[in-house]
């Protein structure tokens, strides 16, 4: 029983946190690479092909690329954490497509389905909070950082609200991709598989058209400093890794539990600026935690009693079942003495 709860909650729960510090750590990385003078369309192009020969072998071993164009556009044209501020659309993106296509059930009156919204909303709202109010500074640094929010140098108004405009449409993209996979997985549940011919796909469509609009032949050198590490953490862990995890709790627990993830990374951006950057720490990001932290709660909350409701009335249709089995047979054998 414990090793069953610990598989179905815990597990996911883990795994979906490891996901989002290496999505943060792989936007951070793109845009110091970026800076550096690599190519989006270069970094896409070797993220997809990286990721493709790394899962090769699992594919026998174990058994949206138009969203990623838009995504690693909007952080070159903006930055990471306003990346991670605008995933969090995210949740409510895939909540109200999951609600369309009917994977979730909208009972307005269900304490469940009440406990989903408001703990979305406040979970957002938390991330907000640590984006837009700063407030005294806990903890102090003379340090600049390529994480602030505001439009880094170079970087004019018209490209910060087109990058704005790019991320908020690639959380669009990655919101309907969510619900498209786990449809996919109730016919197909073969998560490496899966994970594997998507990134095969996005190779292939990929390569003509990044090697088209970026015909410098000297961009797709890349050079053994920032660049390559970049590349080559994108391809270990930027698809593979997070498509693996996202596409097996996508099985295991559904759209909706893995987008609540989603604003979690801000506060992770916040964190790692924190740690590595020796960014300083402000009174909001604190406020903006707790305050993620009680609707992240609450929506986990809502779905663990979800899945107890939903067990149950299988065990209660199952118990009847059995209940039914013994009368049959005992009237069969009147009927046969």
């Amino acid at each position: 029983m414990a090793g069953r709860y610990c598989y179905e909650n815990g597990l996911p729960f883990s795994a979906m946190v490891t996901a989002e510090c290496t999505n943060v750590g792989l936007n951070i990385l793109f845009k110091a690479s970026s800076e550096k003078g690599l190519s989006y369309y270069v970094f896409v192009l070797y993220m997809f092909a990286i990721s493709t020969l790394l899962l090769l072998p699992l594919v026998f071993v174990f058994r949206g690329f138009s969203g990623q164009l838009c995504n690693y556009k909007g952080v070159e044209f903006s930055s990471a954490t306003l990346a991670s501020a605008i995933s969090n659309l995210t949740p409510a993106f895939t909540f109200i497509l999951a609600v369309i296509f009917r994977m979730e059930n909208l009972a307005l009156r269900c304490s469940i389905t009440q406990a989903k919204i408001m703990g979305t909303i406040v979970s957002i709202s938390g991330a907000l909070v640590v984006v837009f109010y700063k407030g005294p500074t806990i903890i102090s640094s003379s340090q600049s950082t390529s994480l602030s929010l505001h439009s880094p140098q170079g970087t004019s108004e018209t490209q910060w609200v087109i990058g704005g405009l790019l991320l908020a449409a690639s959380n669009l993209l990655f919101s309907g991709w969510y619900i498209v996979q786990t449809q996919v997985m109730k016919i197909y549940p073969a998560e490496i598989v899966v994970v594997f011919l998507y990134l095969l796909c996005a190779t292939i469509i990929s390569a003509p058209v990044c090697l088209i609009v970026e015909g410098n032949l000297n961009s797709w050198i890349l050079r053994p400093d920032i660049t390559l590490v970049a590349v080559i953490y994108s391809g270990f862990f930027g698809s593979s890794f997070n498509s693996v995890i996202h596409t097996w709790c996508l099985h295991l627990k559904g759209p909706v539990y893995v987008s609540i993830f989603k604003p979690l990374s801000i506060v992770i951006a916040a964190a790692m600026g924190v740690i590595f950057l020796g960014d300083a720490l402000y009174l909001g990001s604190i406020i903006g935690a707790i305050i993620l932290s009680i609707g992240f709660y609450g929506v986990i909350w809502a779905k663990a009693k979800e899945e107890l409701r939903q067990d149950y009335c299988s065990a209660s249709l199952g118990s009847s079942s059995d209940d039914k089995t013994p009368l049959l047979d005992s009237y069969k054998s009147e009927d046969v003495e």
